[in-house]
């Protein structure tokens, strides 16, 4: 299946190291060579780079590697193809508008018998199930929340709720964000770091390169990294539980009771 990557940080960072890797499994560690994405919030805007060339072989991706764009939310995928044809189209992240922001979604997985009504305000362009999960996804919060976006406790009840249902057709991991809030979801495989001080060296498992942050942070610094599988060999990463569903901002994991939720709801 496909690699996803997501950065969230406190203050606007470059992605190029864990990009340095994460591509490298775009044909050169590992088999997926279908196309590639990669997309950055910049305060309101929204950088997006597509190619369906594979990302070790992509000049687009050669940019993306040398040239440090700083960012507080970026998400990233490696595609293998399961549904669509291999076609700019149909390469993540995917990005709609909705209550006056940007959001950008990827997926890993493969979702069965995914059939959404037709006429709804958001449509998929291109043939993958992701896409159209996406389209699903932001029009059942556009239904629910039509004045613009609830609090983060009532936005994170529905798309949970989304998110399950979503997941009884198939493996759903994805990323999710409107450069506010970072959503992690796992169905099976997603892990991640938060890099604080104190900073220490970290060395790549599919590139010899390794990167002492103590030389390019400050103590306030603070980044999570998410990611399919590590990206690193000499670090801890935290694997996502099956099922949850976790809130990035300003680099840590949100606490949301969901318990309170229930009784919100």
């Amino acid at each position: 299946m496909c690699q996803l990557l997501g950065m969230n940080c406190n203050v606007p960072t470059d992605i190029c190291f864990s990009f340095e890797g994460f591509c490298s499994r775009g044909g050169k560690t590992d088999e997926h060579r279908d196309g590639w994405g990669i997309a950055f919030f910049e305060g309101l805007g929204c950088r997006i780079f597509l190619d369906n060339k594979p990302s070790v072989v992509s000049p687009i991706a050669e940019l993306v590697r040398r040239y440090p764009i700083h960012s507080t939310h970026a998400i990233a995928h490696i595609r293998k193809a399961t549904q669509g044809k291999i076609a700019l189209e149909n390469c993540h992240p995917f990005r709609r508008e909705l209550w006056g922001r940007y959001w950008v979604f990827a997926h890993n997985g493969n979702l069965l018998d995914l059939h959404p009504k037709t006429g709804n305000f958001y449509q998929a362009v291109g043939q993958t199930d992701s896409e159209k999960a996406f389209c699903l996804m932001l029009n059942t919060l556009r239904e629910q929340f039509p004045q613009g976006k609830p609090p983060i406790e009532k936005l994170y009840a529905v798309l949970k709720d989304i998110t399950d249902a979503l997941s009884e057709k198939g493996v759903f991991n994805y990323l999710l964000s409107d450069g506010e809030h970072f959503f992690a979801h796992c169905s099976t495989h997603l892990t991640y770091i938060v890099r604080q001080a104190p900073f220490a060296a970290a060395h790549l498992i599919d590139e010899d390169i390794t990167v002492d942050f103590c030389e390019l942070t400050t103590q306030s610094d603070r980044v999570a990294i998410i990611a399919t599988t590590p990206l690193t060999d000499n670090e801890v990463w935290t694997p996502i539980k099956p099922g949850e569903l976790l809130v990035f901002q300003d680099g840590l994991p949100l606490n949301i009771d969901e318990e309170q939720l229930a009784i919100s709801n």
